[in-house]
């Protein structure tokens, strides 16, 4: 199936249960399924969500859209509609890409955009202007959307760009904050791609990877009403002590947005939005329900503990740490107990090292239960990726710390230069083990997963 073929899992022996699960769980999450569970086809109607459309209604079909999954979402749609797609493209994240008939992927770089992104957008962009009332105009959005579909308005360049994303992230901003300054600086964001194709009918079909699952977050929102504007673009700058470290030509544009002199992003009253219809067709909760299911049948009592877990990675490893040692106080010996966390959280980056917020979660995880039996933790991201690195996140035990010590290899030093995939490299390379999980591109994007197994 698309989007699932390729993945290298990479995993100890004994950690079989906690990959099972997460093998489950990116099976649930994947965007073919998702996308053909809501869009169908019988004969010359296509159901989109709770819709009809008579196809004979339309004389263009064009597809569009971007995101990490956005290469097994065009696959699913091209196989729903066949030979009606006029035209595609869609901007996926380098090495996403699948195997398409007629949509056309641009592969770009992410998290921090480049120029093959702002080509593809510009591209897409294009394509829906020259749409009409008669075309119809299927938008595909997934996790990463944001930094692929990367179009500078005019006074902004691309380095400008990459420079704000690179700042915000090292600060630890969370997806919403860093939304609400790209969408500002942005051609096809906040509601813009959907004013872009107006009249154009357009079905917006997303992949959720934000806590809530808001429409205006999810990829920065290209097709929705935004509920930001300028002053809260400004107060994200000022929240972080950026103001001095933001490039020029960024401040000075969102200075004149708040002066009127700029566009503000488009608002709900907008015409373009009575022709626009939008369907979450995935999410983290359909993740952590399969990774329910799959615990159970390993003989696990599971405990869903909240689907949007945010905040400072480290701290919530504390946090985590203490929900599993509180519970594997309260089991009796050989009963089983499995805490599911979904959500994403949040790394302030102050070291020069390498790693993500699954890694250095983990890490700090292992660090709070060393020498503890019968607990351990799997925390990965559903895309296959955790920060600038090829692994997805880490498993980690009462024993890791314990054993990385002996082997001079100390877990506070390695979180002090957020540098926790050189740790878990190294940690796997001196003990033969596999603690870093490696699967390669995912095809799919719901935000993270903890799995926590604890035995009494």
């Amino acid at each position: 199936m698309a989007g699932e073929a390729g993945l290298r899992w990479s995993f100890k022996m004994n950690h079989d249960p906690l990959m099972d699960i997460f093998k489950a769980v990116v099976s649930a999450a994947g965007p073919y399924r998702a996308v053909t569970r809501a869009l169908r086809r019988e004969n010359n109607m296509l159901f989109a969500g709770g819709r009809v459309y008579r196809l004979a209604s339309f004389g263009r079909i064009i597809v569009v859209g971007a995101g990490k999954a956005a290469g097994p979402m065009a696959a699913a749609v091209e196989d729903v509609l066949g030979g009606r797609i006029d035209h595609g493209i869609v901007v996926v994240k380098d090495g996403h890409a699948v195997k398409l008939k007629t949509i056309e992927q641009v592969e770009a770089g992410h998290p921090i955009p480049d120029e093959s992104g702002v080509q593809g957008t510009r591209r897409i962009l294009e394509l829906v202007r020259n749409a009409d009332e008669k075309t119809l105009v299927i938008c595909l959005l997934s996790g990463g959307g944001s930094a692929l579909l990367v179009a500078p308005l005019p006074g902004i360049t691309l380095e400008d760009k990459q420079q704000t994303t690179d700042f915000l992230l090292k600060a630890g901003a969370s997806s919403g904050e860093l939304h609400a300054i790209r969408k500002h600086l942005s051609a096809g964001k906040g509601g813009r791609l959907a004013k872009t194709a107006y009249p154009a009918q357009v079905v917006t079909l997303m992949l959720s990877d934000v806590i809530g699952d808001r429409l205006d977050v999810i990829a920065s929102g290209p097709t929705v009403p935004d509920s930001t504007s300028f002053d809260d673009a400004e107060f994200v700058i000022k929240k972080y002590g950026l103001s001095s470290e933001m490039p020029s030509r960024v401040v000075a544009f969102i200075e004149r947005g708040k002066a009127g002199q700029e566009p503000e992003t488009v608002q709900s009253s907008d015409p373009c939005f009575h022709k626009s219809q939008h369907v979450v067709v995935g999410s983290i909760v359909q993740a952590l329900a399969a990774a329910r299911e799959k615990a159970g049948s390993l003989g696990f009592t599971s405990d869903l503990i909240t689907s949007e877990l945010r905040g400072e990675a480290r701290n919530l490893a504390c946090k985590l740490a203490q929900a599993a040692l509180l519970t594997r106080d309260t089991l009796k010996p050989g009963e089983q107990r499995c805490l599911l966390f979904g959500g994403e959280t949040t790394v302030t980056v102050r070291g020069k090292g390498r790693g993500g917020r699954n890694q250095e979660l983990a890490l700090a995880f292992a660090r709070e239960i060393a020498g503890r039996e019968g607990i351990t933790m799997l925390s990965a991201g559903t895309d296959g990726t955790d920060g600038p690195t090829d692994a997805a996140g880490a498993i980690v035990d009462g024993m890791t710390a314990i054993k990385a010590r002996k082997l001079s290899l100390h877990p506070e030093a390695y979180l002090g230069d957020n540098d926790s995939y050189t740790f878990f490299n190294r940690f796997d390379s001196l003990t033969g083990e596999k603690h870093h999980v490696i699967t390669g591109p995912t095809g799919t994007n719901v935000m993270d997963l903890q799995i926590i197994l604890v035995s009494g």
